[in-house]
């Protein structure tokens, strides 16, 4: 049986061990990200949603990964460096991940097997394919910037594709609908 997400153990960006139970009651949205990717301005719009949304209950959990044509190759203190600079990113960021394949996290490899399929998911994997990329495994992480939604009880709630951004109304109101809620 998966454990839940809450239990797995991570890393914080400065090198401490965590688990995400330290954000029980609140409503997660668990993010892999990347800085030279081509979505790296979803960064704004989670940071946009995180500051309208925090108040009520919600925090954004960026992971970052470099699964993805190398996309993030800095270190953590790079990142933070970058996301703080350019996005001015006030969520939590955690140290660097694996998130697909036979080296993925505890926690993705939870939260794919929880939620293997993702709300927008098509245009992403079709455009993907134009470049020669193929995702092995259709529950896999697709790329950077997949968001996975955990309720305030600790439950995946919904899995979002990469490219439905943080405006997205199917996002926005699965968040509003898990922050509605109360456990």
């Amino acid at each position: 049986m998966t454990s839940s997400p809450l239990d797995i153990p991570v890393r914080t960006v400065d090198g401490s061990q965590t688990t995400l139970e330290a954000y029980r009651g609140r409503v997660m949205l668990v993010v892999n990200v990347a800085s030279k990717c081509g979505l790296t301005v979803q960064y704004e719009g989670l940071e946009k949603l995180f500051e309208a949304k925090r108040d009520e209950g919600l925090v954004i959990l960026a992971f970052p990964a470099n699964d993805f044509m190398g996309q993030e190759p800095g270190t953590e203190a790079e990142i933070v460096e970058f996301c703080t600079s350019t996005y001015d990113v006030q969520f939590p960021i955690f140290a660097k991940i694996s998130v697909k394949g036979a080296t993925a996290h505890p926690l993705y490899q939870t939260l794919t097997q929880t939620s293997p399929e993702a709300i927008g998911e098509g245009p992403m994997r079709e455009r993907l394919k134009g470049y020669g990329v193929v995702a092995d495994d259709p529950a896999d992480v697709l790329w950077n910037f997949e968001k996975f939604l955990i309720g305030r009880d600790g439950k995946v709630a919904a899995r979002f594709s990469p490219d439905v951004t943080p405006d997205d109304r199917r996002l926005v109101t699965a968040i509003e609908k898990e922050l509605a809620r109360r456990t």
